[in-house]
Order: C-alpha cells, then sequence, then structure tokens
C-alpha cells in the first residue's frame, strides 16, 4: 500500500482539494463519528471540512460536541498518515485519544482522562469490558502479540481490532481510535484500507459481538467497505 500512502501524504502536504484524501477526511469522520452518535449529516461534515464553518438549517441545533469531535477527527486522520508506518504502540493510542477528545464536555469531567486510560469500568453494547485497574496490562499483552506476529493479514488485523475493542481502554473514544488505528494498519501491512459506513453499523457491531463465535460477520463487512474503498481506488485512477 506503499503507492496509496503516498499519494495520501502527497495530497494532505500539498493541500490538494477534490482528491482521495479530501474524501477520505470528510467519509471516515462522518461515518465513525455517526456510529458513535453524531446527528451531523455527511453535507455538513463536508461544509466544515471545506470551509472550517458550520451550516445549519434554519430549526435544526447542532450539538458543540459533534463540531468539535468532526474537527478532532480530521486531526487524527492526518496522525494516521503521518505515523502509518510506526508500530501501534501505547504512545499512539494515547496521542490519537488525545487528539479526538481534546476540548470536548469529556474533557472537562474531572473522571475522564483525556490520552490515558479509564478510570471508570464501561460496557460496550451491554457486555463487560476490562476493569480500569487491568487495562494497561492487557494493552501492552494485546500489543506485544500483535506486534509479534510477522504475517498480519486482514484476519489478524480485525483480530487485533476487536481485542481492543473489547478491552474498551478509554472512557470514550474507544470506536473511532480503533476504526483510525485499523485503517493506519491496513495501510502498514499492504491490506486494502476500508470504512466502516453508518449503514454497516449494526453488521460491525454483530461482527465485533459474535467474533469468537463467526468471524464471517466481521469478515464479510469488512469485505464489502473494501469493495466500496476499491472503487473510489479506480475512480481516482490509483493503481495498488
Amino acid at each position: 500500500m506503499s503507492v496509496l500512502l503516498d499519494r495520501l501524504n502527497e495530497e494532505r502536504l500539498s493541500h490538494c482539494k477534490g482528491g482521495l484524501y479530501h474524501k477520505l477526511q470528510v467519509i471516515f469522520a462522518y461515518n465513525s463519528c455517526r456510529i458513535e452518535g453524531s446527528r451531523l449529516s455527511e453535507e455538513q461534515t463536508r461544509f466544515i471540512y471545506e470551509t472550517n464553518t458550520v451550516a445549519s438549517g434554519a430549526c435544526e441545533s447542532l450539538r458543540v460536541d459533534d463540531i468539535v469531535e468532526t474537527i478532532n477527527h480530521f486531526r487524527a486522520f492526518d496522525i494516521v498518515l503521518e505515523r502509518a508506518l510506526e508500530q501501534p504502540s501505547q504512545e499512539l493510542l494515547f496521542d490519537l485519544h488525545a487528539v479526538l477528545k481534546q476540548a470536548t464536555s469529556d474533557s472537562q469531567r474531572s473522571w475522564f482522562v483525556v490520552g490515558g486510560y479509564k478510570l471508570l469500568p464501561n460496557e460496550v453494547g451491554g457486555i463487560e469490558t476490562t476493569p480500569p485497574e487491568e487495562v494497561a496490562t492487557a494493552v501492552q499483552a494485546l500489543l506485544a502479540a500483535y506486534n509479534a506476529n510477522p504475517h498480519k493479514d486482514l484476519e489478524a488485523l480485525l483480530e487485533f481490532h476487536v481485542r481492543f475493542e473489547q478491552i474498551h481502554p478509554f472512557q470514550d473514544g474507544n470506536g473511532r481510535v480503533g476504526r483510525l488505528l485499523l485503517f493506519k494498519e491496513c495501510l502498514r501491512c499492504g491490506v486494502l484500507p476500508f470504512v466502516i459506513s453508518d449503514e454497516m453499523k449494526y453488521f460491525y457491531y454483530r461482527g465485533l459481538q459474535q467474533w469468537s463465535h463467526v468471524r464471517g460477520y466481521l469478515t464479510d463487512t469488512c469485505l464489502a467497505a473494501q469493495d466500496e474503498f476499491r472503487r473510489w481506488l479506480a475512480y481516482f485512477r490509483i493503481d495498488v
């Protein structure tokens, strides 16, 4: 995926408009934030990215956090491209989370750690996650096992993603950090990247929850997302 990474970084650094990097900034931020409850539309997300202003209907109220976290996602995606060839590390996880959650209402709460592990137990989809006091050890073990594997195909990347989400190391923002990290690892490991769309949310969550029983649920969802990404590559005439 070096050709793709080079192209994305070239467009990023040259501030190219209308290319694949531009498209991914909008599509990735919109869908990943929308999955987590953002009310911004894709058009509003695009308007924020392209004009640094907010478009709102006359009777529509917008949540400040939705806007802030969308802007933060743009910056986090840049970190993914800047550091795409790095092995996953605790430092990288903390940096992505810090950027994603900075200046949000969560960042003002005494029990919320920006750029650090959770202090309070949490659940995802009604499922218990790793207790706060065990998170650091669990993440280090996950990173060590993953980084020691020399052969990383799509299944290995999805296994890593699922385990990360099961640990749920942060108080909030785990899904977005996890999907950013997954995109980065696709670039690093030569796996075709993809963006999970909001329309795929049900199938994506089912895949995460059922991974230990039926791996095909998540795999098929991601393969479908890869097909869409492949279509974008064809449109922009990028041969990987």
